[in-house]
Protein backbone atom coordinates (compact mmCIF):
# COMPACT_ATOMS: atom_id res chain seq x y z
CA UNK A 1 0.00 0.00 0.00
CA UNK A 2 1.76 3.27 -0.78
CA UNK A 3 2.32 5.81 2.10
CA UNK A 4 2.90 9.51 1.82
CA UNK A 5 6.50 11.05 2.78
CA UNK A 6 6.63 11.94 6.39
CA UNK A 7 7.05 15.32 7.21
CA UNK A 8 10.50 15.14 8.23
CA UNK A 9 12.58 13.17 5.81
CA UNK A 10 16.35 12.60 5.88
CA UNK A 11 18.12 15.87 4.38
CA UNK A 12 20.25 15.99 1.67
CA UNK A 13 22.01 19.31 1.79
CA UNK A 14 23.08 20.82 -1.32
CA UNK A 15 25.53 24.06 -1.44
CA UNK A 16 24.68 26.99 -3.09
CA UNK A 17 26.63 26.28 -6.03
CA UNK A 18 25.57 22.63 -6.73
CA UNK A 19 21.45 24.07 -6.25
CA UNK A 20 22.64 26.95 -8.47
CA UNK A 21 23.33 24.55 -11.30
CA UNK A 22 21.31 22.58 -11.06
CA UNK A 23 18.36 25.00 -11.23
CA UNK A 24 20.32 27.00 -14.47
CA UNK A 25 20.53 23.54 -16.28
CA UNK A 26 17.16 22.63 -15.39
CA UNK A 27 15.81 26.24 -17.12
CA UNK A 28 17.88 25.62 -19.78
CA UNK A 29 16.53 22.54 -20.80
CA UNK A 30 12.77 23.50 -20.43
CA UNK A 31 13.43 26.40 -22.18
CA UNK A 32 14.47 23.93 -25.11
CA UNK A 33 11.49 22.07 -24.79
CA UNK A 34 9.41 24.15 -25.19
CA UNK A 35 11.28 26.75 -27.74
CA UNK A 36 8.70 25.55 -30.35
CA UNK A 37 5.74 25.86 -28.37
CA UNK A 38 6.70 29.92 -27.21
CA UNK A 39 7.70 30.92 -30.59
CA UNK A 40 4.73 29.52 -32.38
CA UNK A 41 2.34 31.21 -29.31
CA UNK A 42 3.72 35.07 -30.13
CA UNK A 43 2.48 34.61 -33.41
CA UNK A 44 -0.75 33.10 -32.16
CA UNK A 45 0.06 30.04 -34.26
CA UNK A 46 -2.24 26.86 -33.23
CA UNK A 47 -0.24 23.12 -33.79
CA UNK A 48 -2.31 20.21 -33.31
CA UNK A 49 0.57 18.12 -31.75
CA UNK A 50 2.05 19.92 -29.77
CA UNK A 51 -0.88 22.25 -27.56
CA UNK A 52 -2.20 19.38 -26.44
CA UNK A 53 1.02 19.22 -23.78
CA UNK A 54 -0.20 22.79 -22.73
CA UNK A 55 -4.21 22.29 -22.96
CA UNK A 56 -5.10 19.14 -21.70
CA UNK A 57 -1.71 19.04 -19.42
CA UNK A 58 -2.28 22.79 -17.99
CA UNK A 59 1.53 24.29 -17.15
CA UNK A 60 2.83 26.42 -18.06
CA UNK A 61 6.49 27.02 -20.04
CA UNK A 62 7.56 29.38 -17.46
CA UNK A 63 5.93 26.68 -14.80
CA UNK A 64 7.96 23.56 -16.30
CA UNK A 65 11.41 25.81 -15.91
CA UNK A 66 11.22 26.36 -12.45
CA UNK A 67 13.13 23.90 -10.53
CA UNK A 68 12.38 22.17 -7.42
CA UNK A 69 14.68 19.89 -5.58
CA UNK A 70 12.42 17.58 -4.29
CA UNK A 71 11.45 16.11 -0.67
CA UNK A 72 14.32 15.70 1.73
CA UNK A 73 16.49 18.27 -0.12
CA UNK A 74 17.73 21.37 1.36
CA UNK A 75 19.23 24.52 0.16
CA UNK A 76 21.82 25.88 1.37
CA UNK A 77 22.25 29.62 1.64
CA UNK A 78 24.78 31.52 -0.71
CA UNK A 79 26.55 34.94 -0.85
CA UNK A 80 23.94 36.55 -1.34
CA UNK A 81 21.62 34.48 0.89
CA UNK A 82 18.61 31.93 1.06
CA UNK A 83 17.69 30.16 -1.76
CA UNK A 84 14.76 32.29 -4.43
CA UNK A 85 12.64 29.32 -2.93
CA UNK A 86 12.31 30.60 0.40
CA UNK A 87 9.82 33.04 -1.36
CA UNK A 88 7.70 30.17 -2.57
CA UNK A 89 4.97 28.28 -1.72
CA UNK A 90 5.07 25.25 0.79
CA UNK A 91 9.16 25.83 1.47
CA UNK A 92 10.27 27.29 4.90
CA UNK A 93 13.76 28.77 5.77
CA UNK A 94 15.71 27.92 8.95
CA UNK A 95 17.91 30.41 11.03
CA UNK A 96 20.73 29.85 9.26
CA UNK A 97 19.14 30.32 5.94
CA UNK A 98 18.53 27.01 4.62
CA UNK A 99 15.30 26.21 2.45
CA UNK A 100 13.84 23.40 2.70
CA UNK A 101 10.63 22.09 1.30
CA UNK A 102 7.94 21.74 3.70
CA UNK A 103 6.74 18.27 3.33
CA UNK A 104 3.69 18.45 5.97
CA UNK A 105 2.07 21.38 5.32
CA UNK A 106 2.08 20.60 1.84
CA UNK A 107 0.48 17.27 2.83
CA UNK A 108 -1.66 18.67 5.05
CA UNK A 109 -3.28 20.65 2.09
CA UNK A 110 -2.65 17.77 -0.93
CA UNK A 111 -2.79 14.89 0.96
CA UNK A 112 -5.46 13.21 -0.63
CA UNK A 113 -4.14 14.12 -3.90
CA UNK A 114 -0.75 11.93 -2.92
CA UNK A 115 -2.11 9.51 -1.77
CA UNK A 116 -4.45 8.63 -5.28
CA UNK A 117 -1.54 9.81 -7.44
CA UNK A 118 1.10 6.92 -5.29
CA UNK A 119 -1.62 4.65 -5.78
CA UNK A 120 -2.24 5.05 -9.65
CA UNK A 121 1.15 4.80 -9.93
CA UNK A 122 1.86 1.74 -8.38
CA UNK A 123 -1.24 -0.05 -9.51
CA UNK A 124 -0.18 0.15 -12.86
CA UNK A 125 3.18 -0.25 -12.62
CA UNK A 126 2.90 -3.76 -10.87
CA UNK A 127 1.08 -4.57 -14.48
CA UNK A 128 2.09 -6.28 -17.66
CA UNK A 129 1.53 -4.08 -20.49
CA UNK A 130 -1.48 -4.85 -22.50
CA UNK A 131 -0.81 -4.12 -26.43
CA UNK A 132 -2.97 -4.89 -29.37
CA UNK A 133 -5.40 -1.76 -29.18
CA UNK A 134 -3.13 -0.21 -31.92
CA UNK A 135 -4.07 3.55 -31.10
CA UNK A 136 -7.80 3.09 -31.84
CA UNK A 137 -9.05 5.41 -29.21
CA UNK A 138 -8.31 8.42 -31.48
CA UNK A 139 -10.30 6.81 -34.57
CA UNK A 140 -13.41 6.17 -32.10
CA UNK A 141 -12.97 9.67 -31.20
CA UNK A 142 -14.20 10.66 -34.98
CA UNK A 143 -16.39 7.71 -35.42
CA UNK A 144 -19.40 8.34 -37.95
CA UNK A 145 -18.39 12.15 -37.75
CA UNK A 146 -17.80 12.14 -41.63
CA UNK A 147 -15.78 14.55 -42.98
CA UNK A 148 -16.54 17.43 -41.48
CA UNK A 149 -15.43 19.07 -38.05
CA UNK A 150 -13.32 17.06 -35.89
CA UNK A 151 -11.43 17.56 -32.04
CA UNK A 152 -8.15 18.83 -34.41
CA UNK A 153 -7.88 20.54 -37.35
CA UNK A 154 -6.58 18.22 -39.56
CA UNK A 155 -7.97 16.25 -42.41
CA UNK A 156 -8.66 12.32 -42.10
CA UNK A 157 -6.15 10.87 -43.95
CA UNK A 158 -8.78 8.28 -44.93
CA UNK A 159 -11.38 10.60 -45.19
CA UNK A 160 -14.69 9.77 -43.18
CA UNK A 161 -15.93 6.62 -44.39
CA UNK A 162 -12.92 5.19 -45.12
CA UNK A 163 -12.29 6.07 -41.04
CA UNK A 164 -15.10 4.43 -39.98
CA UNK A 165 -14.37 1.11 -41.72
CA UNK A 166 -11.16 0.57 -39.82
CA UNK A 167 -12.86 0.94 -36.73
CA UNK A 168 -15.69 -1.38 -37.93
CA UNK A 169 -12.85 -3.74 -38.44
CA UNK A 170 -11.41 -3.79 -35.30
CA UNK A 171 -11.82 -4.65 -31.81
CA UNK A 172 -11.30 -1.40 -29.56
CA UNK A 173 -10.05 -2.33 -26.07
CA UNK A 174 -9.42 0.83 -24.51
CA UNK A 175 -8.60 0.80 -20.83
CA UNK A 176 -7.69 4.69 -20.51
CA UNK A 177 -11.09 6.61 -19.19
CA UNK A 178 -9.69 9.77 -20.02
CA UNK A 179 -9.53 8.72 -23.85
CA UNK A 180 -12.90 6.70 -23.51
CA UNK A 181 -14.80 9.68 -22.54
CA UNK A 182 -14.24 11.61 -25.78
CA UNK A 183 -15.63 8.34 -27.96
CA UNK A 184 -18.62 9.58 -30.32
CA UNK A 185 -21.79 7.75 -29.35
CA UNK A 186 -21.47 5.44 -31.76
CA UNK A 187 -18.31 4.28 -30.83
CA UNK A 188 -19.02 4.12 -26.96
CA UNK A 189 -20.79 0.20 -27.53
CA UNK A 190 -18.05 -1.01 -29.85
CA UNK A 191 -15.27 -0.72 -26.51
CA UNK A 192 -15.22 -3.91 -25.57
CA UNK A 193 -14.30 -2.25 -21.52
CA UNK A 194 -16.13 0.61 -20.01
CA UNK A 195 -13.60 2.48 -17.89
CA UNK A 196 -14.98 4.80 -15.42
CA UNK A 197 -13.18 7.90 -12.82
CA UNK A 198 -13.73 5.37 -10.03
CA UNK A 199 -12.18 2.00 -11.93
CA UNK A 200 -9.28 4.13 -13.10
CA UNK A 201 -6.80 2.54 -11.00
CA UNK A 202 -8.17 -1.03 -11.03
CA UNK A 203 -7.79 -0.84 -14.78
CA UNK A 204 -5.05 1.39 -15.70
CA UNK A 205 -2.09 -0.30 -17.54
CA UNK A 206 1.29 0.37 -19.04
CA UNK A 207 0.85 -0.50 -22.53
CA UNK A 208 -1.65 2.80 -22.75
CA UNK A 209 0.17 4.99 -24.32
CA UNK A 210 -2.48 7.94 -22.47
CA UNK A 211 -1.87 6.47 -19.88
CA UNK A 212 2.39 6.87 -20.25
CA UNK A 213 1.96 10.46 -20.85
CA UNK A 214 0.25 11.11 -17.62
CA UNK A 215 2.72 10.26 -16.04
CA UNK A 216 3.67 14.13 -16.57
CA UNK A 217 0.31 14.82 -15.24
CA UNK A 218 1.07 13.00 -11.84
CA UNK A 219 4.46 14.47 -11.53
CA UNK A 220 2.75 18.01 -11.69
CA UNK A 221 0.09 16.42 -9.66
CA UNK A 222 2.94 16.17 -6.99
CA UNK A 223 4.49 19.38 -7.16
CA UNK A 224 7.54 20.20 -5.48
CA UNK A 225 7.98 16.63 -3.89
CA UNK A 226 9.16 15.84 -7.59
CA UNK A 227 13.02 16.79 -8.12
CA UNK A 228 12.95 19.23 -11.51
CA UNK A 229 15.04 16.88 -13.83
CA UNK A 230 12.03 14.22 -12.82
CA UNK A 231 9.10 16.17 -14.13
CA UNK A 232 11.32 17.61 -17.62
CA UNK A 233 12.08 13.61 -18.23
CA UNK A 234 7.91 13.13 -17.90
CA UNK A 235 7.21 15.70 -20.02
CA UNK A 236 9.60 14.76 -22.66
CA UNK A 237 8.50 11.28 -22.79
CA UNK A 238 5.04 12.77 -22.77
CA UNK A 239 5.74 14.78 -25.93
CA UNK A 240 7.83 12.05 -27.89
CA UNK A 241 3.92 9.77 -27.18
CA UNK A 242 1.99 12.40 -27.97
CA UNK A 243 3.81 12.69 -31.81
CA UNK A 244 3.35 8.74 -31.81
CA UNK A 245 -0.27 9.09 -30.71
CA UNK A 246 -1.41 11.42 -33.36
CA UNK A 247 0.59 9.44 -36.22
CA UNK A 248 -0.92 6.66 -35.64
CA UNK A 249 -4.17 8.61 -35.55
CA UNK A 250 -6.68 9.20 -38.40
CA UNK A 251 -5.66 12.27 -39.12
CA UNK A 252 -3.04 13.26 -42.04
CA UNK A 253 0.05 14.69 -40.19
CA UNK A 254 2.27 15.16 -43.55
CA UNK A 255 1.56 18.56 -42.98
CA UNK A 256 3.89 18.67 -39.91
CA UNK A 257 7.05 16.79 -41.81
CA UNK A 258 5.57 13.38 -40.11
CA UNK A 259 4.68 9.95 -41.73
CA UNK A 260 1.60 7.81 -40.38
CA UNK A 261 1.90 4.44 -38.66
CA UNK A 262 -0.82 3.48 -40.50
CA UNK A 263 -2.44 1.20 -37.83
CA UNK A 264 -4.95 -0.89 -40.60
CA UNK A 265 -1.84 -2.23 -42.31
CA UNK A 266 0.10 -5.50 -40.88
CA UNK A 267 2.95 -3.13 -40.87
CA UNK A 268 2.05 -0.19 -39.12
CA UNK A 269 -0.08 -2.65 -36.34
CA UNK A 270 3.47 -4.04 -35.84
CA UNK A 271 5.82 -0.52 -35.43
CA UNK A 272 3.00 0.87 -33.37
CA UNK A 273 3.11 -1.94 -30.80
CA UNK A 274 6.98 -1.97 -31.05
CA UNK A 275 6.38 1.59 -29.62
CA UNK A 276 4.24 1.01 -27.62
CA UNK A 277 6.68 -1.25 -26.37
CA UNK A 278 9.11 1.02 -25.55
CA UNK A 279 7.30 3.56 -24.64
CA UNK A 280 5.68 0.73 -21.80
CA UNK A 281 9.04 -0.15 -20.41
CA UNK A 282 10.13 3.83 -20.15
CA UNK A 283 6.88 4.91 -18.31
CA UNK A 284 7.19 2.40 -15.81
CA UNK A 285 10.92 3.10 -15.00
CA UNK A 286 9.52 6.99 -14.68
CA UNK A 287 6.44 5.51 -12.31
CA UNK A 288 8.70 3.95 -9.86
CA UNK A 289 11.12 7.54 -9.97
CA UNK A 290 7.99 9.05 -9.50
CA UNK A 291 6.57 6.29 -6.86
CA UNK A 292 10.45 6.78 -4.67
CA UNK A 293 9.42 10.51 -3.81
CA UNK A 294 6.25 9.59 -2.24
CA UNK A 295 8.18 6.88 0.18
CA UNK A 296 5.63 4.41 -1.91
CA UNK A 297 6.77 0.28 -2.54
CA UNK A 298 6.34 -0.04 -6.68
Amino acid sequence: MPVVPSAAPSLTVLDAATWSARAAAHAERADALTAGHRARRSRHEKHAIEDFLFEYYPATPAQLRRWHPGAGVALAAGPDGPAPHAAWRWYRTADDGTVTLDVGAFLDARGDTVRFVAGLLAATASRPAATGCFGLHEWAMVYREGDGAHRHPLPLRLGGAGTDAVVEAHRIRCTHFDAFRFFTPEAVGRNTLSPTRETQTAMEQPGCLHAAMDCYKWALKLGPLVPGELLLDCFELAREIRTTDMQASPYDVTSYGLEPVAIETPDGKAEYVRRQRDYADRSTTLRHRLLTHVNAEP
